[in-house]
């Protein structure tokens, strides 16, 4: 082989010996176990495809070619032991091809073969075939008409649909649906551009549902899917460019790919799973036809022609929280009812919902507390006027609460929307009327809201905080870091409670989307010197301040990368008051209109702020977070003109570019990037833009980003990137930078050297980084209490090396992985009693769920039965744990562990299931697949599990574990394992049995019959199996499931209903084929 390029084939023997390692560099990777069987199935079907070709012609050639075929089914049949795999596949020896199969005692048509050529699609339903609007073969026009009579279920999803598309397969349509046979159609409100007309005919025919977007804001359904399903399973579909009209369907250049299940059914999965999704996602409402239904539509399509009357009184959608959103609901009342915090900080950019996420937080606590009195505090009127809006639709009552702001005076003091400036004004004596005064006490409001709380600082505020005490008080922030370095942390308890996460925010389109360029300035910051996290300031100046080299290359970059610098908002991030003035004077030299925005001349920040939005200047720049005031939604360029060290402080600058506005593409961003210190942190940085990943950041920059958030982009020059590269390298933790972090922390405080204050001065470790870390020469083993020996030169005593290594077992294997605050408090309890379980309880035997709790803890601890780890009983194994080094440490992972849940659990439902009522595990929280087979006895004391597969039957409880890892081929995209299982819904899933499944026997007639044998299965998620560390992943318990419907056969594709819905915070993991 010498063709270079890149290749995706498997290895045979005869490449293997033709490949020159030593002339060519030879790129390769290993074949995972969750990938194989299409790998090597796609390579014998190659194989025996020109087998089949080999086999010499002649009249006995085809039966021949089906002799050879039968041979080999037969020989897979022996190996796999199935004989069912003779019975079912040997191909009969006339060579024939079924093409129809009809009932002849009620004959669907009088000739029977003349309607079956009359039905079937011209391109039949095996191969692919592409129409790209020439004159020459077969019509897209045609073609659809025959697949819709020869469907049973049609499935349509089109950016908007005009009649003129419609009447061409009217009658088709009609007498589809007039079959019995089912029609679903979604489409959108996008530009005005559908016809109502079209909709109201679609959804005054039987069987038929349709679906729609309204919200014209938020739209982003572009794409065209014809799907047509048959009960014989020979499913087709067409995805291209045609929208449902005339043009696009018969004289437009539409390109459009005909995809069949028979050739390619991992794509007609997909597409049938995306529309499934779709479809019950809350952003497409139903359209029945009736008069609000009607009106609704003709409203959202003049409104998106620009024609609709916005003094019209109209409300479209039921406000429901975002997944996002719900995970920030979830999270705060996890602050109040686990952690016991009730004064609360969600810190979010602008944009993304904080007001509405307040309302139904508020809405929560009134629906408990009907009585309650509510103050929400903003700084100016038009903010109070948009909150009052959003809690009147949330909480269904357009009499809900009052405005308390200018001229707006408030009857009763139920529920305000006040300005701090009102408030204050009046803050001891409220005026009734004229000529009665009334007190607010301070217990008066149950719950205070704070919008931009940032102003918290402020003397107006401090008397409101000081004059009130609620029970909730829920603090609003884009900005949680002011310029002048105060603390708003403090009034929350020092704990953020909740962030809203960037990638998320931009794949719901609450963010827009960005663009960021990553660009070498040829500046070597290793020589500034560092202190208490960041750059000294001086010395950066100076270096930035005397160098107009650095100058042009911004210049330069901005008109590579900006289409017309004239036209641009820039807002541009400076180091000093004399970084910025600098620059503004670089910049007016060469005639770019820009301003200067420091603390010397904030009187003139609404004034610049003007200027900008109005392109009077196009650069605006800013001294550090100053830009806190600066609220300009126009924004499509920042410029980061420095090193950024707080990753907080990056991401709400950030946020001032990604408001979304009407004309906004994208924002721009140009991060000017020097040689940095290895103190400096890229990868945080570069985290929070991608967001969740199961691979190293390191890797995500090598491989050009391929996971950002939806239409974003990062490009990085080539020494950029290999910069970036080798300071995350520097930067990664090993045992020699652990170590010297523990030696230098006496000299950084006075606190004691515990695990629990060593993170807290170094905020940027986690549990998860200490456990990583090997300390010994097994590389097995390590852990804070290993670490610390090794920091005094101090080797581990032979006899205690085992305990040790039990320890950090038990921690980074299982503890890690593991959010049940009743297990982590049953732990705690154990430290706290040295491991004694008769210390627990004063009866003669624990309670079911604790003896379940304490044989959990021997596995984590020694992973293997009594006997082999030399115990008589689990009591004794416990006790063996004593070490009051170990025992310190383990108690301080705990607390630490316990303090950062951020989801609370709750009971699972009653099945009427006694081993399964009995479990200990709890609803949404995660654990050790360990600690789930001991929970239903398959390890126990005596005996360890095997279980290794995706399913557990537990024959005595009549219960079936499903245990579910999303990715299944880790270190490779692989779009034939992606969509097996995935969320539908929050209350529907999508599972994908083994192989051997079938619907009429054993495990496939057990899913299918669980109403009648009242079967209860339990459905388990976990992400991917292993994390970017290497360490292995828990299980979420989803809870007990209910069958819902299956399509197929070795595999099953099955459809569940959870009894409670899913986590809000795993959603975007789950819901792989969701919109956004």
């Amino acid at each position: 082989m010498n063709t270079t390029g890149i290749y995706e084939q498997l290895i045979t023997q005869l490449v293997e010996q033709n490949l020159d390692r030593e002339t060519f560099h030879v790129g390769e990777r290993s074949l995972e176990a969750g990938e194989a069987a299409t790998w090597l199935s796609r390579f014998l079907t190659r194989l025996i495809e020109i087998a089949m070709d080999s086999v010499p012609h002649g009249d006995a050639r085809i039966n021949d070619q089906i002799s050879l075929a039968n041979t080999i089914v037969q020989w897979l049949s022996t190996h796999i032991k199935d004989e069912q795999l003779i019975s079912e596949n040997l191909i009969a020896s006339r060579g024939k091809i079924l093409t129809a199969l009809f009932d002849k005692t009620n004959p669907i048509a009088a000739d029977l073969p003349k309607y079956v050529e009359s039905i079937m699609p011209l391109t039949g339903l095996t191969q692919s075939e592409l129409f790209c609007g020439s004159n020459v073969g077969v019509s897209l026009e045609t073609e659809i008409k025959r697949e819709i009579q020869s469907s049973d279920e049609i499935y349509w999803l089109v950016s908007f649909i005009k009649w003129t598309g419609i009447r061409i397969f009217k009658k088709e349509l009609e007498s589809f649906t007039r079959s019995g046979k089912q029609l679903k159609i979604i489409t959108t409100s996008y530009m005005g551009a559908t016809d109502a007309k079209a909709v109201e005919f679609l959804a005054s025919l039987p069987n038929t549902e349709v679906k729609l977007s309204y919200n014209t804001n938020r739209e982003r359904l572009h794409a065209k899917s014809y799907l047509f399903m048959r009960n014989t399973g020979f499913h087709t579909g067409y995805i291209g460019s045609s929208n449902l009209s005339h043009s696009a369907l018969t004289s437009g250049l539409e390109w459009n790919l005909k995809i069949t299940s028979q050739e390619i059914p991992h794509i007609i999965n997909k597409s049938l799973s995306t529309f499934e999704t779709y479809w019950q996602s809350p952003d497409f409402e139903h359209f029945d036809g009736k008069a609000p239904s009607k009106e609704k539509l003709n409203n959202a399509l003049r409104e998106a022609k620009g024609s609709f009357s916005t003094a019209t009184p109209s409300f479209y959608f039921d406000i429901k929280p975002h997944s996002h959103q719900q995970t920030i609901l979830d999270k705060l009342q996890t602050e109040r009812d686990l952690h016991k915090r009730y004064r609360n900080l969600v810190v979010a950019a602008t944009g993304t919902g904080k007001t509405i996420i307040s309302a139904f937080d508020f809405a929560r606590f009134y629906n408990e507390n009907p009585e309650a009195n509510f103050l929400f505090i903003a700084h100016r009127e038009e903010i109070l006027k948009q909150a009052l809006a959003a809690y009147r639709g949330v909480l269904k009552n357009s009499a809900f609460g009052e405005l308390w702001v200018g001229n707006h005076k408030p009857n009763t003091y139920q529920h305000l929307f006040a300005s701090i400036q009102s408030l204050n004004a009046q803050l001891s004596t409220v005026n009734n009327n004229q000529t009665e005064k009334l007190a607010l006490s301070e217990d008066y409001f149950d719950y205070i809201v704070i919008d931009e709380v940032h102003h918290i600082s402020a003397s107006s505020y401090r008397a409101v905080l000081a004059h009130f005490s609620p029970k909730i008080l829920l603090g609003l922030t884009a900005t949680p870091e002011r310029h002048d370095g105060t603390d708003i942390l403090s009034d929350f308890c020092n704990v953020i409670a909740a962030e809203i996460r960037l990638p998320e925010a931009i794949n719901q389109r609450h963010l827009s989307p960005f663009q960021y360029f990553g660009i070498d300035d040829d500046t070597d910051l290793t020589k500034i010197s560092w202190s208490k996290g960041r750059y000294d300031i001086a010395e950066l100046t100076h270096l930035y301040t005397y160098n107009d080299q650095r100058v042009l290359r911004i210049l330069q970059s901005l008109e590579e990368v900006v289409t017309d610098i004239a036209q641009m908002r820039a807002l541009a991030f400076c180091v000093s008051k004399e970084h910025a003035k600098f620059m503004a004077q670089k910049f007016t030299l060469h005639n770019i209109a820009c301003g200067v925005l420091t603390s010397d001349n904030s009187k003139d920040r609404e004034v610049l702020q003007q200027q900008l939005k109005s392109k009077q200047i196009n650069v605006l720049f800013v001294v550090d977070i100053f830009n806190e005031g600066v609220d300009i939604p126009e924004l499509d360029t920042l410029l980061f003109l420095r090193p950024t060290e707080s990753l907080t402080i990056f991401l709400q600058q950030l946020g001032r570019g990604l408001r979304l506005t009407d004309n906004k593409e994208c924002c721009t961003i140009l991060d000017f990037v020097g040689n940095s210190r290895p103190e400096y942190d890229f990868s945080h940085k570069f985290r929070a833009l991608v967001g969740k990943t199961n691979q190293a950041i390191a890797k995500e920059v090598k491989q050009g980003f391929p996971h950002l958030p939806l239409g974003c982009r990062i490009e990085l020059q080539e020494k950029t990137q290999a910069m970036i590269l080798k300071n995350i390298s520097q930067a990664t933790l090993n045992k020699n930078k652990l170590l010297s972090l523990i030696n230098n922390f006496p000299h950084n405080t006075n606190l004691p050297l515990t695990l629990t204050n060593f993170l807290q001065l170094n905020p940027n470790l986690t549990l998860e980084d200490i456990y990583k870390v090997n300390v010994g020469r097994s590389k097995k083993g390590g852990g804070w209490s290993a670490l610390l020996a090794a920091s005094k030169n101090k080797e581990i005593a032979a006899a205690d090396k085992a305990l040790y290594s039990a320890y950090y077992r038990a921690i980074n294997n299982r503890l890690l992985n593991c959010s049940s605050i009743s297990y982590l408090r049953f732990i705690k309890t154990l430290c706290d009693n040295s491991f004694s379980i008769s210390a627990l309880n004063t009866d003669v035997n624990l309670p079911k769920h604790q003896q379940l709790f304490a044989l959990m803890t021997h596995y984590d601890f020694w992973d293997k039965t009594g006997k082999q780890a030399g115990f008589s009983d689990v009591a004794i194994s416990l006790l063996a744990l004593r070490n009051t080094t170990l025992l310190a440490e383990l108690a301080d992972v705990i607390t630490l562990l316990i303090e950062r849940l951020e989801v609370s659990e709750f009971a699972m439902p009653t099945v009427n299931n006694s081993k399964v009522d009995a479990s200990p595990l709890k609803m949404h929280v995660r654990y050790p697949k360990e600690h789930i087979l001991v929970a239903f006895g398959d390890s126990t004391f005596t005996k360890k599990s095997s279980s290794r597969e995706g399913v557990l039957n537990i024959a005595d409880a009549n219960t079936e574990l499903l245990f579910v890892t999303l990715d299944k081929c880790e270190k490779q995209f692989s779009a034939t394992t992606m969509y097996h299982d995935y969320a539908i819904s929050p209350t529907l899933f999508h599972w994908q049995t083994q192989n051997s499944a079938r619907p009429n026997s054993g495990r496939g007639l057990a899913y299918i019959t669980q109403k009648e044998t009242q079967k209860t299965f339990l459905l388990f998620v976990r992400e991917q199996g292993k994390d970017e560390n290497g360490r292995t992943i828990g299980f979420v318990n989803f809870g007990p499931v209910d069958f819902v419907k299956y399509e197929g056969s070795q595999p099953m594709n099955i459809t569940w209903k959870l009894k409670h819905p899913m986590p809000a915070y795993l959603w975007h993991e789950t819901a792989k084929l969701a919109v956004g």
